[in-house]
């Protein structure tokens, strides 16, 4: 059977090609009636009419997409950012592409060049690490970006984020009112912007209780499983006493329990270890050493962020310009 076309539906509707068109686009309320509307819907399910996308693509310049690029794709909290974008953009008619920059931020590089020419309508970008020329090149050229979780110096863009200077002073405070005075901070990279916060939120609580922190206190491991389980490794063998840990995120803490868990298969006797770490897990209620969590909000962070791009994208199609901002996103402190 041959395909049918949109003056087939015009004619069977008994309207013209373009009120077909506006009553099938997303985006057409007000531009015709909801009686002519259904009349086009009957048409096009009686005439089993499939639209071209790419063809009204091409002629909108719009192809209702959003991509998304994160970091790692097997980081719950970077699934629960992107289930809180989608759930605005699908509302709005949008679909949203997902992409992997495998911590490289030369990937990240490649992707966004990559998306930006096959006419996605915007990009969210949770940054690899703290360069960021490519994203400023894009976003000259007037394309809607936003930042989510991370910031990257030297470039004005919107960005959506949870209180890590807060988050973790409150959990360091917790350890501090619970007794605590020796506390190592584990994890963490200095080019990314989410380590660099929460450490400073660390050191600002030791700073008011009068501690001095120590160079030993301070494991600046990376942000993974691994470097989790390698900061703890060299924490239990040192000489030093231990007594409380802050860990930068949840892949971190996972490793350090990891370690621990081993530590006691292997026979030896495992000291009085208190855990305080960002991010509330799915997982968290069974790590022993966990006492305190900084529960990040992360499908609301998708969800401003998933605002804020479709924000973007209006004010390009109406060609206007406005400031950028930054959205921070308070987190709750959990006792387990």
């Amino acid at each position: 059977m041959k395909g049918q076309t949109i003056r087939d539906v015009a004619a069977a509707a008994g309207v013209s090609t373009a009120t077909v068109s506006r009553a099938l686009a997303p985006d057409s309320t007000g531009q015709v009636s909801e009686k002519t509307r259904l009349r086009v819907s009957l048409a096009v399910k009686k005439l089993g009419y499939r639209p071209n996308h790419t063809a009204r693509s091409l002629k909108t310049r719009s192809t209702r997409t959003v991509a998304i690029i994160a970091p790692e794709l097997a980081n719950d909290f970077f699934m629960d950012l992107a289930e809180g974008i989608e759930r605005v953009l699908d509302a709005q008619g949008y679909t949203m592409l997902i992409a992997s920059s495998a911590n490289s931020v030369e990937e990240e590089q490649k992707r966004t060049s990559l998306l930006a020419d096959r006419m996605v309508d915007g990009m969210v970008v949770i940054p690899a690490g703290a360069q960021g020329k490519h994203l400023k090149v894009i976003a000259r050229r007037g394309f809607p970006l936003v930042l989510v979780d991370r910031l990257v110096e030297g470039i004005d863009l919107d960005a959506v984020l949870s209180d890590n200077d807060g988050g973790a002073f409150d959990l360091t405070q917790r350890l501090l009112s619970d007794g605590f005075k020796r506390i190592v901070f584990v994890g963490g990279n200095s080019v990314i912007s989410t380590a660099r916060e929460r450490f400073s939120g660390f050191s600002r609580a030791l700073g008011e209780a009068g501690i001095r922190s120590e160079p030993e206190w301070i494991r600046l491991t990376g942000m993974g499983v691994e470097d989790g389980y390698q900061g703890m490794d060299t924490i239990l063998k040192s000489p030093q006493t231990l007594e409380a840990l802050v860990a930068v995120n949840s892949l971190v803490h996972l490793g350090m329990e990891r370690r621990l868990l081993e530590w006691v298969r292997e026979g030896r006797k495992l000291p009085p270890v208190v855990i305080a770490a960002f991010d509330e897990t799915r997982y968290t209620p069974f790590l022993p050493a966990c006492r305190y969590t900084a529960a990040q909000d992360a499908v609301s962070i998708g969800e401003k962020a998933g605002q804020r791009i479709l924000e973007r994208i209006s004010l390009k199609k109406q060609n206007r310009k406005t400031g950028s901002r930054i959205i921070r996103i308070p987190v709750t402190i959990i006792r387990h």
